[in-house]
């Protein structure tokens, strides 16, 4: 009895593997081509919101470097000069003109250091009088530049074609 249930069992058992039929190669592949278009798409919007986010913490990093530049101003009666640059934020500048009322901690805080921009660069600067810009050259490091590698302007100038984001520069 144990041996005819078995066998029975056995048979059954050889059955329902014959019966079950797997993926064949070209199944296979398509829904591998299918994965892999699909993940193309999402690669591309996640590198897209990676971009935007580094062109809205530039902007973000460049008001509030604009805040430390109006306070250099109000102890110092005047911007930084173009070659003293935003270092004369983090230490008393040793060329161009001299603050006499400068901080011994300087102007920024935290860590004393201006930030680079978040692509690891250094911000431009330029003292165009009662005023200032800054810019950061974004991806591409050049001036100018196309699609991502834009500038990013503080205060774009005339003509300038500017990253598109809602953090734009205050006016000061």
């Amino acid at each position: 009895m144990l041996l005819a249930r078995l066998s029975n069992s056995h048979k059954t058992f050889k059955t329902a593997l014959r019966s079950q039929r797997g993926f064949s190669l070209v199944e296979i592949l398509v829904a591998l081509t299918l994965l892999g278009i699909a993940g193309t798409f999402v690669a591309g919007k996640i590198f897209q919101s990676l971009h935007e986010g580094k062109v809205s913490a530039a902007k973000i990093q460049m008001n509030q470097l604009a805040e430390r530049l109006q306070e250099f101003r109000r102890k110092c009666g005047f911007y930084p000069e173009t070659e003293q640059g935003l270092e004369a934020l983090s230490s008393k500048p040793s060329v161009g003109r001299e603050c006499k009322n400068y901080p011994p901690d300087g102007f920024i805080g935290g860590t004393g250091t201006v930030p680079n921009d978040p692509w690891d660069n250094f911000y431009g600067y330029v003292n165009e009088g009662n005023k200032f810009n800054m810019v950061s050259y974004g991806s591409d490091l050049t001036e100018g530049g196309e699609d991502e590698g834009l500038d990013i302007w503080f205060r774009p100038p005339a003509g300038a074609e500017q990253q598109s984001d809602s953090a734009e520069g205050a006016e000061f």
